[in-house]
């Protein structure tokens, strides 16, 4: 099965498709081989992705940035999750695979079993609530409990002497942890290495979720024209995946006009006009795997400024993806794009994720990471199975328009493979055609009328 391949969304008994009891157990497995190489006895996840990567279980995006439920992975034990609310009975009864356990101190030692998995001695499925971010007042002592909760499974498993890594934790909780007598350190990496090279599992949810946004482009190709607002375009997109089945839109940046540069990175209520440059990143998830994918349209014509841009972005974006095969580092793909002070910023920083790349999994920013602030002191070497995104930017002469084009790319054994499909070798004019009495209209021309005849370029 090519794992860069697409097929229907819906389970079928008639061909094989994402094998989701395979990407649990991988991504487990994964996560157990990065703690066992670490310092640490565990590590704890409020982190909502680490949580799914750790326990395959999902209550709503709506609790992405409430920090309400934690996940905890010992050496001794498979995951433990503590949910909001009647969430944990919904996992006893819908998530069997946290019911049973490949380590033998966590099974339940007069349970028959068969095979490598064995019943446990207690569910990992778990009431339990964090501090709803300080909502609860401080004397009710959630933090506390939390800490005791953790505490007692480091204690039952012979680990309270060692490390917990944590990957984002409020300060309640950490000071409840350490009062407890919890060594608590940085974890986030641990997690960040397992995700690092995705399964095959995992690379065709990415790219099934990359196709509902090639169908996304195609609707809003058709749709820009003068008089459509920014936000309108979000609300297309938006609509599109959802009724293809994304199970999240995390955002579409619609960005037009004189807001192109610099890139605001926020839509608005800003109506298209004709000429207009208009680029859009978009941003959802298909069973936990997102995508960030950026492309640039011109709506009606484009001006020779906007058309010069875009093919610059384009070749910085050729020239690095030309480079991506196994062994490679990030510091040989940030060398072929160009400096801050070479398109207008004072240094990396103030031009980060302009010129940029980053891991794509259950997150949008994972390993590895391409930017010059960071990538030619601290390269990061390639592997077969990474999937990553590529962004390039680079403003027009004329001062307010820009073009930013991204793809999603897959390391493969002897390259890599685009996965991000919706054409963009060359500018895109969107919008009805117009037809002068001469025939069409020229579609590389100035929004600006007089600067298309000579006399308005002084030219006669």
């Amino acid at each position: 099965m090519k794992s860069t391949g697409t097929t229907g969304t819906n389970a079928v008994d008639w061909e094989e498709r994402v094998d989701m009891d395979r990407l649990r157990d991988a991504r487990l497995a994964r996560l157990k081989a990065e703690l066992d190489i670490s310092s640490l006895g565990a590590v704890l996840a409020f982190d909502f992705s680490n949580i799914r990567y750790m326990s395959a279980t999902h209550i709503g995006t709506w609790a992405m940035d409430k920090l309400i439920r934690f996940s905890l992975l010992t050496r001794n034990t498979d995951p433990i999750v503590w949910d909001f609310g009647s969430a944990a009975k919904h996992h006893a009864l819908y998530n069997p695979w946290l019911d049973t356990t490949t380590a033998e101190m966590d099974a339940d030692p007069n349970a028959p079993h068969e095979g490598a998995k064995r019943p446990r001695l207690e569910s990992g499925a778990r009431a339990g609530i964090s501090t709803l971010r300080g909502a609860f007042p401080p004397e009710a002592e959630i933090a506390q409990k939390v800490a005791k909760k953790i505490k007692r499974e480091l204690e039952k498993f012979g680990l309270a002497d060692q490390p917990l890594g944590v990957d984002v934790i409020e300060l309640p909780i950490l000071f409840a942890l350490q009062q407890e007598g919890i060594q608590v350190v940085d974890g986030q990496q641990v997690f960040m290495e397992a995700r690092r090279v995705k399964t095959p599992d995992e690379i065709r949810l990415l790219t099934q979720a990359a196709s509902m946004v090639d169908a996304a482009y195609e609707d809003l190709y058709r749709f820009l024209r003068p008089g459509v607002r920014e936000n309108e375009a979000v609300g297309l997109v938006a609509k599109t995946l959802y009724d293809l089945g994304s199970e999240y839109v995390e955002g579409v940046n619609a960005i037009s006009g004189e807001r192109c540069s610099p890139h605001p990175h926020v839509f608005s209520d800003r109506l298209i006009r004709p000429g207009d440059p208009a680029f859009f990143d978009i941003l959802h998830s298909f069973n936990g795997y997102r995508t960030c994918y950026y492309r640039t349209f011109a709506v009606g014509s484009a001006s020779s400024a906007q058309r010069d841009a875009y093919t610059r972005a384009r070749e910085y974006m050729d020239r690095a993806i030309a480079l991506v095969k196994p062994g490679a580092t990030t510091a040989d793909i940030v060398k072929v794009w160009p400096k801050a002070e070479e398109f207008g910023f004072a240094d990396e920083e103030a031009a980060f994720a302009l010129q940029y790349g980053h891991g794509v999994g259950l997150s949008i920013w994972e390993k590895p990471i391409f930017s010059r602030l960071t990538s030619l002191d601290h390269p990061e070497v390639l592997q077969e199975g990474n999937v990553f995104a590529l962004e390039t930017y680079w403003p027009s002469a004329d001062g307010w328009g820009a073009a930013r084009i991204e793809e999603e790319v897959v390391v493969t054994a002897d390259g890599c493979e685009v996965i991000t499909k919706f054409p963009a070798e060359e500018l895109l004019v969107a919008g009805k055609r117009y037809y002068t009495i001469d025939g069409p209209l020229n579609l590389e021309r100035d929004s600006q009328s007089h600067l298309n005849t000579t006399w308005g370029r002084g030219e006669a």
